[in-house]
């Protein structure tokens, strides 16, 4: 719409120096070549603002909002932005309000520390079917969630089992919004490829029905 306005101001403007008699041809000229430019101007910033148009930043509960403890370390990823984003589920009751949601990621966080000796909650972010985003360890952070691609890989939790139905459209909506906000701050490559977590090593996660559902989704690689 403002490009189809700014090309009917400047085609008035260009008929009217046409039409200034009393005007030198020179200054007519330089007038007209004056607009044309103006013209590319408005344009080019048209054309730019579409291409690299931000989506809105999903609803992401940072760490301090759900009360994380300090990781006893921190890596970065050795690959940045990350070539691959994995799937994973929880294998556990899900939750649909933030409060129960915030309470199992700090679960989540305990049992990765405290039994498992890890230096944080094992996944980047964490998606509960309250629809919130919840940040683990975060964008360019090295993960403890697949062995093989914790250096590489920005890995992501669906809060609940999901080997017999899928989440529910929120968490759906809130995994796939993240990952495309992830790719245009340029924590994520655009040709990133995407995998669920049986596909790294030997494990059922993310469970059969959201594994069949990820095979829809765009960049999802079989290899």
């Amino acid at each position: 719409w403002h490009g189809q306005r700014s090309i009917e101001l400047i085609t008035r403007i260009l008929y009217a120096e046409f039409n200034m008699h009393n005007v030198s041809r020179s200054r007519r000229t330089k007038m007209i070549k004056s607009t044309v430019v103006i013209f590319l101007l408005v344009s080019c910033q048209e054309l730019l603002c579409a291409v690299h148009k931000t989506p809105a930043r999903p609803n992401i509960i940072s760490r301090s909002d759900w009360a994380a403890r300090r990781p006893s370390s921190v890596r970065n990823l050795a690959q940045d932005p990350a070539p691959f984003v994995l799937i994973h589920h929880s294998d556990s009751d899900s939750c649909t309000t933030q409060a129960i949601c915030q309470a199992k990621v700090r679960n989540f966080q305990n049992y990765h520390m405290d039994n498992k000796s890890w230096e944080d909650i094992g996944y980047n972010f964490l998606i509960g079917e309250d629809g919130n985003i919840y940040e683990g360890r975060g964008w360019s952070k090295h993960g403890s969630h697949s062995r093989p691609y914790n250096s590489k890989s920005i890995g992501i939790c669906m809060i609940g089992n999901f080997n017999h139905h899928n989440p529910n459209a929120a968490a759906i909506k809130a995994v796939q919004d993240l990952i495309e906000y992830g790719v245009s701050l340029g924590k994520i490559q655009e040709n990133y490829k995407l995998f669920g977590h049986r596909q790294t090593t030997q494990t059922t996660c993310p469970g059969d029905s959201l594994y069949q559902l990820i095979q829809t989704w765009p960049h999802w690689s079989s290899n």
